[in-house]
């Protein structure tokens, strides 16, 4: 019989796997950290323990109201919790979403991106392209070669593949199953420790995907900068010089409401969205791993060919 065993997973046979973060052992199902099965050990110090707290209750009855008057005011016990938190079910993990389609659907919607051509009466060629906020104008000279030789997006699915991993490995959750703020792409629930995507953003190609993720990720960064995932985001001094495009997304109706500092924290989100490896650097940087999952990587089978 295991010496292990996993709450969540009482159904399965136990699968205790090193953590590689000392004594603690995680469930191979489930990712939660096991607990060591002891229980003539745990049955004996049951009954001593009931034993001695009659009593104290006899002898201290102020003993309780002083346990919590100390749990209240200890500092960094809050700190502590919010390292206790279980990891994310396993569907709202990160990583599911590369164990699904999620990279052979954003390949097939770069294909939307391409320019396309179509004759003109009397002669002529005509280009059809779709222009990204932002982007500048592309030549004539540069439509041709996409034409010829289309881009494939591998950076960008890659990126988005590590900045995954990186939420992972913190223990951020992630639903596709759209957005409480009306007209968002996404956005980043401190409180549950979970970002929320529209489902069409995957729709959009991997460029897309890859600047909505990132721009959530820096948040998330902001949040571990004020203290921890479940903390209120603070600015992380980036740089905000942005194309006026993307300046004019702050007007939009959704941040009518916003307090000052809430549109800095978005002003430095959408300026350094699009920049590639930035998300998943300061995740790694700013936010501590979660003892559950950080022994956790990418399966190579995931990563884009």
């Amino acid at each position: 019989m295991s010496r292990y065993r996993c709450r969540r997973c009482l159904d399965r046979p136990p699968l205790p796997l090193s953590s590689g973060l000392g004594r603690s052992v995680i469930c191979g199902h489930c990712g939660s950290v096991m607990e060591r099965r002891r229980w003539l050990l745990h049955g004996a110090r049951l009954l001593a323990g009931t034993a001695m707290l009659g009593l104290s209750l006899v002898v201290f009855p102020e003993a309780i109201e002083n346990v919590a008057v100390l749990t209240s005011r200890t500092p960094g016990l809050s700190q502590l919790a919010s390292r206790l938190d279980p990891p994310p079910e396993r569907d709202r993990r990160p990583l599911s979403l590369l164990e699904g389609d999620l990279l052979e659907r954003l390949s097939e919607a770069d294909l939307t991106w391409i320019p396309k051509t179509e004759p003109i009466a009397g002669g002529g060629i005509r280009y059809l392209y779709r222009r990204r906020l932002g982007e500048p104008p592309p030549s004539l000279a540069q439509l041709k070669a996409m034409v010829i030789h289309p881009p494939n997006h591998i950076v960008e699915r890659a990126a988005i593949a590590t900045l995954l991993q990186e939420l992972q490995r913190v223990g951020v959750a992630i639903e596709m199953e759209g957005t409480r703020k009306r007209g968002a792409a996404g956005e980043w629930d401190h409180s549950r420790r979970t970002i929320r995507l529209q489902p069409v953003v995957a729709q959009k190609g991997s460029v897309e995907f890859f600047r909505v993720l990132n721009h959530e990720a820096i948040h998330v960064a902001q949040s571990c900068a004020g203290g921890g995932l479940r903390a209120r985001p603070r600015p992380l001094g980036l740089a905000t010089a942005m194309h006026p495009e993307l300046a004019r997304q702050l007007d939009d109706p959704m941040y009518a409401t916003s307090s000052p500092l809430e549109r800095k924290l978005e002003r430095e989100a959408y300026a350094n969205q699009h920049r590639l490896g930035l998300g998943a650097d300061l995740v790694r940087r700013r936010c501590r791993p979660h003892p559950a999952l950080a022994m956790w990587r990418i399966n190579s089978r995931h990563l884009p060919a």
